[in-house]
């Protein structure tokens, strides 16, 4: 009986030691496999953070002064500490002289208010050299919502910060460059109001940007005649200003080689304008500056009371008689450096005391209101024959401040006038 009792423990414990032969089952292989893929995954992402280009740290925000307890192989490129060196203490020793005491507030409010945040600032390496730092800061929480670390990002954008520092040197400069242009050009022009024997002058001059393409003169002739001309180069900007520039030094006639006066034997003569314009053609051909500009051009001469005048592609000029309506002058061409050997003709027209010549730019007629209704030359005949009772200035300032109002002050275009009236 004892025998065949203990005959079954035997083979019990025959089963428990054949159970720990047996191989393991699918469940448990799995398990363990999963196991060495997480365990894996740690190790690649441990190894991913040391050898990330940009610096990686991490803070315990648990313990006082929230002291480094990781930085990456990045960390140590980028700022010449080891690792040795850093763990323990609080990343402010980065800071420096030059470091901006805002960005510094920015850094330590984010990290108090357990928030993100990214500036940049600039740090010094171990060796002193200083570098600009995009760091970023994010909080990490518990499953309790607490945070307790902050894992920071550097990023060396020295680089770029010097660029932007090179770029913003030079759009000073240029800007300082620009700001003389424009007194130069804007010696350039006429006085506001001329009075000259048998006319008197006024004129208005209101770029659309601080550089203009239009250009406004008058030219007082040593033996009586006075001429005067408006020109609008195409385009806008530093290139259509340098045209304006050069065509207000040609029109000179106390320019050397000047084109509005000739030897006639006998002394100095007035060129006739068309004369003029065909001149102008052939130096400044658009095939050469990728520029063409529009032009008028009027010589008075006191002693017949006549004003000679060439259209070329501009405006044609509104004259408002001292008793009649206003009207536009005859006469037409093609805009200057357009095509070659163009050929303009002269124009008359007689000027009765009182009467009043008004020449402008398109950038009048053209200019736009916030519904894209232009100005137009209808309204400006109106508005010229409204003022005719007006002083010479007065009435010439309110057209203009009429059409920057018009355009909601945004011009588009170069705003000019001038304004001619024979007087006795």
């Amino acid at each position: 009986m004892t025998e065949r009792a203990g005959a079954p423990s035997k083979r019990a414990g025959r089963h428990r030691s054949g159970a720990k032969r047996r191989a393991p089952g699918p469940r448990g292989a799995a398990a363990r496999l999963q196991e060495g893929a997480l365990a894996d995954q740690l190790a690649l992402k441990d190894r991913a953070l040391d050898v990330a280009a940009e610096g990686v740290t991490i803070v315990d925000a648990r313990l006082a002064d929230r002291p480094l307890i990781y930085v990456n192989e990045g960390f140590e490129r980028l700022t010449g500490y080891s690792a040795a060196e850093t763990l323990g203490r609080n990343c402010r020793f980065l800071q420096g002289p030059g470091s901006d005491p805002g960005a510094v507030a920015e850094i330590r409010a984010a990290v108090d208010e357990k928030r993100e945040c990214v500036v940049e600032i600039l740090n010094y390496r171990r060796d002193g050299t200083p570098f600009w730092n995009r760091l970023s800061i994010t909080p990490v929480r518990n499953e309790l919502g607490e945070v307790t670390h902050f894992i920071g990002i550097q990023s060396d954008v020295t680089a770029r910060r010097e660029a932007e520092n090179r770029l913003q040197r030079a759009k000073e400069a240029l800007e300082h460059d620009l700001r003389l242009a424009v007194r130069v050009q804007q010696a350039l022009l006429p006085p506001a109001e001329l009075r000259l024997p048998g006319l008197r002058i006024a004129s208005t001059f209101h770029p659309c940007a601080d550089l203009a393409g239009d250009a406004v003169g008058v030219v007082t002739f040593g033996h009586g005649p006075v001429g005067f001309y408006l020109l609008d180069v195409s385009g806008h900007g530093v290139g259509a200003a340098l045209l304006s520039f050069t065509l207000n030094h040609t029109l000179s006639p106390s320019a050397e080689g000047s084109l509005l006066v000739e030897d006639a034997g006998h002394g100095a003569a007035v060129v006739p304008p068309s004369r003029v314009a065909e001149r102008l053609n052939r130096q400044f051909p658009m095939d050469r500056t990728r520029q063409y500009f529009t032009f008028v051009y009027g010589v008075f001469d006191l002693s017949q009371g006549w004003i000679d005048y060439v259209l070329a592609g501009h405006p044609a000029p509104i004259l408002l008689p001292r008793a009649g309506p206003p009207a536009p002058l005859p006469g037409r061409g093609l805009p200057i450096g357009k095509i070659e050997n163009a050929t303009f003709e002269d124009e008359t027209v007689i000027l009765q005391q009182g009467d009043r010549l008004y020449f402008y730019t398109d950038g009048v007629v053209e200019a736009l209101d916030a519904s894209e209704q232009e100005f137009g030359s209808l309204r400006l005949m109106a508005e010229v024959d409204r003022l005719r009772d007006r002083p010479l200035r007065e009435g010439i300032d309110h057209v203009a401040n009429l059409v920057q109002g018009w355009s909601g002050d945004h011009l588009r275009d170069d705003v000019s006038l001038l304004e001619v009236e024979r007087i006795d």
